[in-house]
């Protein structure tokens, strides 16, 4: 059972709204669903208080499309008003099996096909939500921190770029390196280290996996 009691303290920014990409189509609905249980079942707030005006809904998700051209060329549209949200897009810029069609040719969503999708939603929110929150599992160009040569430092320009959007906070787990927020320093930038639930998941899905130290190294 989650801990209530700072929800019992606190404020909401704004009414809450999920940007679910379709990278991240699995996690977003999961992340919606549990919201929903958690809200009309397992915590209440005053329904008549202005500060908790949509706390609860039937539906956290925000209605938008990105619809793709012939020419590879994209745009994004809000189906839904967004005025005055606390938006939270996730997206998963790893996410290879996004299909599109250009000249007549099917091609796959690379990394950077997403990083543009997301900044086409951000686009057409920004200016008009109440606060905007990234949430990117892997985050994109990760690698790309420092410069080891005459070479690009797409990372840092990435979370330049979110903030001069209007971003507030930036939510990634383990970091290639987290001193990259230095990057735009003022930011919300947060690296949570996914150790434990990746060593339960080797555990929970690789029957043959042996844990002792003839087979493991630390």
């Amino acid at each position: 059972m989650p801990d209530f009691q700072k929800l019992d303290t606190t404020i909401p920014v704004a009414p809450l709204k999920l940007v679910v990409m379709d990278s991240a189509r699995e996690l977003g609905d999961s992340i919606n669903k549990d919201l929903i249980d958690i809200r009309k079942h397992k915590h209440h707030m005053p329904k008549d208080e202005i500060t908790f005006k949509g706390y609860l809904q039937e539906d956290y998700r925000l209605k938008f499309s990105t619809d793709r051209f012939d020419s590879g060329e994209a745009k994004a549209t809000l189906l839904e008003s967004a005025r005055g949200q606390d938006i939270y897009l996730i997206t998963d810029v790893m996410n290879h099996s996004i299909s599109y069609q250009m000249y007549g040719f099917t091609n796959y969503k690379s990394p950077d096909d997403h990083y543009q999708d997301m900044k086409r939603v951000i686009g057409a929110i920004a200016g008009i939500a109440k606060r905007i929150n990234i949430i990117m599992p892997f985050m994109y160009e990760s690698r790309q921190h420092k410069r080891s040569g005459r070479e690009s430092l797409d990372c840092a320009v990435m979370i330049r770029e979110l903030k001069d959007m209007g971003i507030a906070n930036f939510i990634t787990f383990d970091a290639h390196d987290p001193r990259v927020a230095n990057s735009a320093p003022l930011g919300g930038f947060d690296s949570f280290l996914a150790s434990y639930q990746f060593l339960k998941a080797l555990l929970y899905n690789i029957d043959d996996l042996i844990v002792d130290k003839e087979h493991l190294t630390v």
